[in-house]
């Protein structure tokens, strides 16, 4: 297949969201090359920009590191679609969008007729992507949840966390991401489908459901077939035999995942086969993960603090053993192969000034180089979009957005 230099360009995508996860799919699409027109309340706009890290440490909603990053390359406005004008906008941005990303619930969504059941009939091409905490359909989807609410209900709790202590959730809101992610991949699916059919489709992301698809459900074989629980063993992940584990080093940590026996050998083999690896009791790789894993630890722990994490990682990588260092940020932004990638990339804001950002997750053989949009001010497209393409006139817009923010 032929990748088109900017992969999704002519795609235009709306977004009525709100912190991470509707925003995260549509920077997604936006960094595919979509346009993206990013939809904010008057006043306070999106929740993110009360978050940090802030320059300086100086809290500042257009200088919020996570929504800078979370809405690069969208255009902004702002509207209130809880009123009727906000709503007849909304609808009229609609008639030229393919794809419609919100995170509110349905319920708010249908008082403002901007459901699914009210956008299919006039707006037959449009895919619109709703992500929730429970999806829209049974019993839970009325619910509201946090990020940690969602991780527990899909599963992957259980596995986090010391065994004599509560559970922990997944860092930094994973599950808001990797439900964007999937939002995104379904979206570019359903446009894929349009081609065909000629038709939009409504796609209903759960994140739970994404907690126990990727990460849960998959590990239900290792349960039903050697009755591994992967409960929560501290730093030992469960599910897999010794080691799976991270571990100290001369210079930091390294990760050891071992699951094939024969990754197993050749790591004793690199270790130079020490004479405590040919007793039985460190043979039994799976009693070694679940009754002692410290124990093991302890003998090894010793080899790898005479040498630093990149020694032990060509090592490994030369023997064919799964490990990884565990880089921190100064580390990561020096990295050669992240440098060689062009990963992070610097971006001018007009009130942040110029920062640096991670680039996309991923690079097409045939993707040009496409210029980097500043994350929009709280209403910085509003004549571009409301008036130009819309046919607002000024003072209509002045009109709106002082009736708005009161």
């Amino acid at each position: 297949m032929i990748v088109d230099e900017i992969l999704l360009k002519g795609i235009k995508v709306v977004e009525l969201g709100n912190f991470m996860s509707a925003p995260y799919c549509t920077k997604l699409l936006a960094d595919a090359g979509a346009e993206v027109i990013k939809i904010e309340k008057p006043n306070r706009g999106d929740e993110s920009r009360q978050y940090g890290p802030f320059p300086n440490d100086l809290p500042d909603p257009e200088r919020s590191g996570l929504f800078l990053w979370l809405n690069s390359n969208k255009l902004g406005i702002t509207l209130n679609p809880d009123t009727a004008a906000g709503q007849k906008i909304c609808k009229a941005l609609l008639k030229d969008t393919d794809v419609f990303v919100t995170n509110l619930p349905e319920d708010e969504l249908r008082g403002m007729g901007l459901d699914y059941p009210s956008l299919q009939e006039p707006f037959q091409r449009l895919v619109m992507v709703s992500i929730t905490p429970f999806g829209t359909s049974g019993p839970y989807s009325k619910y509201k949840a946090y990020h940690l609410n969602s991780a527990a209900t899909g599963g992957i709790c259980i596995g986090i966390g010391d065994p004599d202590r509560e559970p922990l959730t997944m860092p930094l809101s994973q599950g808001a991401y990797q439900a964007g992610v999937s939002a995104a991949g379904a979206a570019l699916v359903a446009l894929l489908a349009r081609r065909k059919s000629g038709l939009g489709q409504y796609i209903d992301i759960s994140e739970v459901e994404v907690w126990a698809a990727l990460h849960v459900g998959h590990h239900i074989l290792t349960f039903l077939y050697r009755g591994v629980t992967g409960i929560r063993r501290g730093i030992h992940t469960g599910y897999f035999n010794y080691p799976n584990v991270c571990l100290p080093c001369k210079d930091g940590y390294v990760c050891l995942v071992t699951p094939q026996l024969e990754q197993w050998n050749r790591f004793v083999e690199l270790m130079g086969n020490p004479e405590w690896a040919k007793k039985p009791r460190y043979m039994n790789r799976r009693a070694m993960q679940e009754e002692y894993p410290e124990e093991v630890d302890a003998l090894i722990i010793p080899w790898l603090m005479q040498r630093n994490k990149e020694e032990i990682f060509k090592a490994c990588l030369e023997k064919r053993i799964p490990c990884s260092p565990v880089y921190n940020i100064a580390e990561l932004l020096e990295h050669p192969h992240l440098k060689a990638r062009m990963f992070f990339r610097e971006i001018d804001h007009p009130l942040a000034g110029c920062l640096k950002y991670p680039g996309a997750p991923y690079r097409f053989s045939k993707q040009s180089e496409q210029s980097v949009r500043p994350a929009p001010l709280l209403g910085q497209h509003n004549e571009e979009i409301l008036c130009d393409r819309l046919g607002l006139t000024r003072d209509e817009l002045a009109t709106l957005c002082s009736s708005e923010a009161t």
